[in-house]
């Protein structure tokens, strides 16, 4: 199989779906993933949080402990527009690679930028028989994420904390809540479908 992750940021992916990619490299699929902006930022103030040199190393040893291909475009963060640019890329890499299943952010989450990548995603995969959203945070909307497909991810949940811990300078931000947030969430998810942990994704297409 051909995979394709999507995020709008260095962390994204991990935090949503790095579980069922490893699960993918492990069985000798072939698994890219395209972050979408540079991923640095400051705060409110203008203290700089993450650097881009920061995020792009980090993601860089996120992937190699995940087995995957890393891409990476350079749009600014905060900044990401559902646009033609973004889509024409997309569009690309899909018919280049011949990809079959998509990975991408939920439709509905808060973060813009996280929207904007699922809104050129999905309309970039338009003809890719299987389509399925993660969330990478779990922020109140209007919206209720409809998750209906779980991956079994029990024998790569160690590896996933570690691909998650490769993202030092947002883990020190939050303090480090998000080991102890995702396991508990994949395990969760995991006891639904009578296994140590999962991940769940919400289907936009999935075809056998």
């Amino acid at each position: 199989m051909n995979i394709l992750a999507v995020g709008a940021h260095f962390d994204d992916v991990e935090l949503g779906c790095s579980g069922s990619l490893i699960n993918h490299v492990r069985k000798g699929d072939n698994v890219t993933v395209l972050v979408l902006t540079n991923s640095g930022y400051a705060d409110p103030n203008g203290a700089v949080v993450r650097t881009d040199d920061e995020a792009l190393a980090e993601g860089r040893a996120a992937s190699d402990i995940m087995g995957v291909e890393l891409l990476t475009l350079n749009h600014r963060t905060f900044y990401l527009q559902f646009n033609e640019e973004t889509t024409l890329h997309l569009n690309k890499l899909i018919n280049e690679r011949n990809i079959d299943t998509v990975y991408c952010h939920w439709i509905h989450d808060l973060h813009r930028d996280h929207q904007a990548a699922a809104q050129s995603t999905i309309m970039a995969s338009r003809r890719v028989p299987r389509v399925l959203m993660y969330r990478s945070n779990h922020y109140d909307t209007p919206h209720t994420f409809a998750g209906n497909v779980y991956s079994d991810i029990s024998e790569a949940m160690a590896t996933k904390i570690e691909v998650i811990k490769a993202h030092r300078s947002e883990l020190e931000r939050v303090r480090y809540k998000w080991i102890d947030f995702f396991t508990r969430l994949n395990a969760n998810d995991g006891q639904k479908i009578g296994v140590d942990y999962a991940e769940c994704f919400e289907i936009v297409r999935y075809r056998i």
